[in-house]
C-alpha cells in the first residue's frame, strides 16, 4: 500500500490510506501472533537527535514484534553529529545499513532533508516544532476506536499550540474530515501559528475554529480535549517558560464541567498539566492512546516494507 514511501507529514497520506492503516492496526491488535514474523530479516534504524520514550520505544517494539531488528541511537551525543558530521552524511551512511529509518531531530524540515538523501524510506518522528505524523496516526486511531468514527465533533487543543508539533499535525489532518470544529486554548504567547490557521480556514466568516485563553469557558463544549505540555526545550528565555508553564492544569474539579463522554487525549509526556488524580477518570484515554501507537506503527512499518 505504501511500499517504499517516506512519511514526513500527515498530509503525505490520503484519508483512504490512513483508514487502511487503521484497519490493519486493529487486525494486528486483535491477532498479534499472526504478524510476529512478517518483517523477519528487516532492519529499522532509529535516529533520535532529541530525547524520546514513547515514540522510539514503540517503533522498536513494533519492529521487534514484527520479527525485525533495530539499531540506532537515543541522543545526538552518541552519534557523529557531535563531531560535526552533517545530517546528509549520517543519512547516507545509515541508509546503507538499514531497510527503513525513523528520525527525530530538533530542526524543522530535517526529516524532509533526510528523505532526499536516503536510499530507504524515512519516517519523521518529530522535526522541531513542525510535524509528528505517526503521533497523528495514533491520535486518529484512538478517536476512531473510542468514538466509532472521525468527524462531527468539537476538539479543544489546550496548552502550547505554538511549538506543539503534535498539535500542528493533528490540526491539519482533522481539517480534512467533515463536521470538525476546533477550539484553540492557549495564552497569547503560545497561540497556533498563522500559517496553520490559514491552511485550515474554510472561509473568513466560518473558519472552522475559535480561539480563547480560557479552558473553563469552553470545557463543556468539547467532545475531545487534547492537552499538551508547555515545552521548556522550545524556549530561549527561561523566565517566559516559568511564567507560562502552569497556564492550564486539568483537575478532577475542572472535569466536573466536562461532558460525561468527553475524551482526554495527550501525546505525552506530561509535566503537571493533567493532575495524577485525573488518571482514574474513565474519560482519561492517554495511556490507551500510547499503547495504540505501537499497533499503528506496526501497521505503518508493514505497509512500507512489504
Amino acid at each position: 500500500m505504501l511500499k517504499n514511501r517516506s512519511l514526513i507529514e500527515p498530509l503525505d497520506l490520503s484519508q483512504d490510506e490512513m483508514n487502511d492503516l487503521f484497519t490493519m492496526a486493529e487486525k494486528i491488535e486483535a491477532a498479534p501472533m499472526e504478524w510476529h514474523d512478517r518483517q523477519r530479516g528487516k532492519l529499522l534504524a532509529t535516529l533520535f537527535f532529541e530525547p524520546s520514550t514513547r515514540t522510539r520505544l514503540s517503533f522498536e517494539a513494533a519492529m521487534q514484534r514484527l520479527g525485525g531488528s533495530c539499531l540506532g541511537f537515543a541522543e545526538s551525543g552518541s552519534s557523529s553529529a557531535v563531531k560535526g558530521e552533517c545530517l546528509a552524511d549520517t543519512i547516507r551512511i545509515v541508509a546503507g545499513y538499514a531497510d527503513i529509518i525513523v528520525m527525530r531531530n530538533p530542526k524543522e524540515g530535517a526529516a524532509l532533508v533526510a528523505s532526499r538523501y536516503s536510499e530507504v524510506p524515512v519516517i519523521n518522528a518529530g522535526d522541531g516544532g513542525h510535524h509528528h505524523p505517526t503521533q497523528t496516526l495514533t491520535d486518529l486511531l484512538t478517536i476512531k476506536r473510542l468514538r466509532g468514527k472521525i468527524g462531527d465533533m468539537t476538539v479543544g487543543f489546550c496548552g502550547d499550540l505554538r511549538f506543539g508539533r503534535t498539535v500542528h499535525s493533528l490540526v491539519e489532518a482533522l481539517a480534512r474530515y467533515s463536521g470538525i470544529r476546533m477550539i484553540f486554548i492557549s495564552p497569547q504567547e503560545l497561540t497556533v501559528p498563522d500559517y496553520l490557521k490559514s491552511r485550515i480556514s474554510r472561509d473568513t466568516e466560518n473558519p472552522g475554529y475559535i480561539e480563547t485563553d480560557s479552558l473553563d469557558k469552553v470545557l463543556d463544549q468539547l467532545d475531545i480535549l487534547y492537552m499538551t505540555r508547555v515545552q521548556k526545550e522550545r524556549f530561549f528565555n527561561e523566565e517566559d517558560y516559568i511564567r507560562l508553564k502552569d497556564s492550564y492544569i486539568l483537575t478532577p474539579e475542572k472535569m466536573k464541567m466536562a461532558k460525561n463522554d468527553m475524551m482526554i487525549l495527550h501525546p505525552l509526556p506530561r509535566v503537571n498539566e493533567i493532575s495524577l488524580e485525573v488518571d482514574s477518570d474513565p474519560r482519561a484515554m492517554y495511556f490507551k492512546q500510547a499503547r495504540l501507537g505501537m499497533f499503528v506503527r506496526m501497521a505503518l512499518l508493514s505497509s512500507i516494507l512489504e
